[in-house]
């Protein structure tokens, strides 16, 4: 059973990605001239997102701190890094932004098309001139009230343990001065099985998003105290 629902999931989830790319492309056209930041192109992401997670009776989502997202304000969102599910059970934030995304996700057929609708930002991972590409395209998304979303781990981290928080993201908010919104994500590292297609356990996780951070009256160099700050808060959750 476990074997014929895996494939179901994978088929089905190839086709509604497929559809995904899909509408995104033709209301990208449609909408070209109104829709400038891409965010009703990114919400087509949502009911992607809920429709995968619903049809696997294996894995069960929950969201918690809801109330900790003003919809008028505009963030650095940061998050722990589990899984490349995390990018599926994301969304169910609602939240609108601006993935900083590693290049070679944009190369994938239907998700990465996705991205580059969307208006997400590339990453090429150890290209000096990019990773300054990436804050500059970043900042400017900020100046245009859209948030910005980073893995301060850099990539998802092979063990329990969080890796350390990279200093750019906290540099950035303290810079445009907008605040960090942490969100913690719990069990997703089993929401795609790692060297293999079949889900075979019971998935419980769980999005937390914490309160902001504001940076409002930080200095350039207190980015490390913030990251320090922002990191311990999503540890504690993380084990709590």
């Amino acid at each position: 059973m476990d074997i014929l629902n895996s494939i179901i999931i994978w088929v089905v989830g190839t086709f509604l990605t497929a559809l995904l790319f899909l509408v995104e492309l033709v209301l990208t056209i449609i909408l070209f001239p109104f829709d400038k930041k891409r965010k009703v192109i990114h919400a087509q992401c949502f009911w992607w997102s809920d429709i995968l997670i619903g049809m696997n009776s294996k894995w069960n989502i929950a969201l918690e701190g809801q109330e900790n997202i003003d919809k008028k304000e505009t963030y650095v969102i940061v998050a722990n890094h589990e899984s490349i599910g995390d990018i599926i059970v994301l969304y169910k934030t609602r939240l609108q932004f601006k993935w900083v995304a590693k290049e070679s996700l944009f190369k994938v057929p239907f998700i990465g098309w996705c991205l580059s609708l969307s208006k997400h930002i590339k990453l090429r991972r150890g290209d000096f001139s990019s990773i300054k590409q990436v804050y500059k395209e970043a900042a400017g998304w900020l100046r245009k009230d859209v948030s910005v979303f980073f893995f301060p781990e850099g990539t998802r981290s092979e063990t329990e343990e969080m890796n350390e928080f990279q200093n750019g993201p906290f540099k950035l908010a303290i810079k445009e001065k907008r605040a960090i919104l942490p969100i913690v994500i719990q069990g997703s590292r089993e929401i795609i099985p790692k060297g293999s297609w079949i889900f075979t356990k019971k998935v419980d996780g769980k999005i937390t998003v914490l309160p902001p951070v504001s940076t409002k009256d930080m200095a350039s160099g207190d980015f490390r105290a913030l990251k320090d700050k922002v990191r311990a808060q999503i540890e504690a959750t993380r084990r709590s």
